[in-house]
């Protein structure tokens, strides 16, 4: 199973918290969109049988996308890619841009699957994040989208916010729930450099804050069925998402767009300019337009142990290199001990205790 991410950079204005590379001009977007066809043309040996089983539209706000962006972009795939056994399509979206002539403009795309960031359902957090939408919106928006059919939705959330109480919290979780989505999402807030929200950080809650309301919510969205399949996401049986899931399996995928990273599912990674205008004149031309890093075994073994211990199976120890399991075996003996690792046939993951310590674990497990 190999993948397609797509990097749409716009947005109609900057989030406080975000530091992920974007743009407002939108004025771009279509030229843009013909530049990602140009490198979906140029890259087409990446996947190397290129048979590709899910696309995933990040952004940015790749709902800003117009029919006729939609259209060129899977028309191109098509012609380059063996597209015929895709099993899901994901597009990131803002609650206020799902309004009816939204779906109009999706309606001929294979999109089956909706991430929609309300990251909050209190108008108070929300503002001071810098979103467009209120919380009425965000319900709103979820609603239409599944009266219009669809039935494998994501919402993204946002805990830990500054000097946030726990029963503000729990409000936010339980209308969550009472969306009856398939799949949620939910991040801690950091506090990054260059962001609006970096000179709030002297507020930022305490560390046993943070696990209180990390508990919280695990036990909320167990207790109403849904799976912890990843340390920040769950989902009702059925329903993970296929894309996020190939990361941590490393499974290879092809990333377009400015700012999009690729990985060849063995020993090299790609990541192209976080420059708009270059990334375009670049791909244009047919130049260098991303960067290469090529990694040794001890990159590869530090990464399968990041990547594994945070989903719900572990590590497989099947997959370890052979100069690398002992290692690997005696330090998580020592978590094994404490309760906050277990093994299980072939395979070494955290306690429900661990997943509170998770960094320090893997930190410890690699070289």
């Amino acid at each position: 199973m190999a993948g397609i991410y797509i990097h749409v950079p716009f947005c109609t204005q900057r989030c406080s918290y975000c530091d992920f590379f974007s743009t407002t001009r939108l004025e771009e977007m279509d030229s843009y969109t013909d530049s990602v066809c140009l490198e979906i043309i140029q890259r087409q040996d990446y996947i190397k049988d290129k048979h590709i089983n899910t696309i995933y539209f990040g952004g940015g706000t790749p709902s800003l996308l117009s029919k006729e962006n939609f259209a060129k972009i899977f028309d191109t795939l098509y012609k380059n890619f063996d597209c015929s056994d895709l099993k899901e399509v994901t597009l990131e979206c803002n609650p206020d841009d799902i309004r009816n002539d939204f779906f109009c403009k999706i309606n001929d795309t294979p999109i089956n699957r909706l991430s929609v960031g309300i990251q909050s359902f209190q108008d108070d957090e929300l503002v001071m994040l810098n979103r467009r939408h209120n919380a009425e919106q965000a319900k709103e928006a979820v609603e239409k989208a599944q009266d219009s059919g669809f039935n494998n939705i994501s919402i993204d959330l946002m805990y830990g916010f500054p000097q946030q109480k726990i029963k503000i919290w729990n409000k936010t979780i339980k209308e969550a729930l009472s969306l009856n989505v398939q799949h949620i999402s939910a991040y801690h807030l950091s506090y990054e450099v260059g962001t609006k929200m970096y000179s709030m950080r002297n507020k930022a809650v305490d560390e046993e804050t943070s696990l209180e309301l990390f508990q919280s919510l695990r036990h909320s969205l167990i207790n109403a069925g849904f799976e912890h399949y990843e340390i920040s996401n769950f989902a009702k049986k059925g329903f993970r998402s296929l894309h996020n899931s190939s990361y941590w399996k490393n499974v290879e995928y092809l990333g377009l767009g400015a700012g999009a990273h690729s990985y060849n599912g063995c020993d090299s990674r790609q990541w192209n300019l976080s420059n708009l205008d270059k990334y375009q004149q670049a791909v244009r031309k047919n130049g260098l337009y991303y960067e290469q890093e090529f990694l040794s075994d001890d990159d590869v073994y530090n990464e399968l142990i990041i990547k594994s211990l945070r989903t719900c199976e572990g590590i497989d120890i099947n997959n370890i290199n052979n100069k690398y399991l002992d290692h690997c075996i005696r330090q998580s003996d020592l978590y094994t001990k404490e309760g906050i690792l277990c093994k299980q046939d072939n395979f070494i993951k955290l306690s429900e205790n661990g997943i509170f310590v998770s960094d320090r674990i893997i930190r410890d497990l690699m070289i």
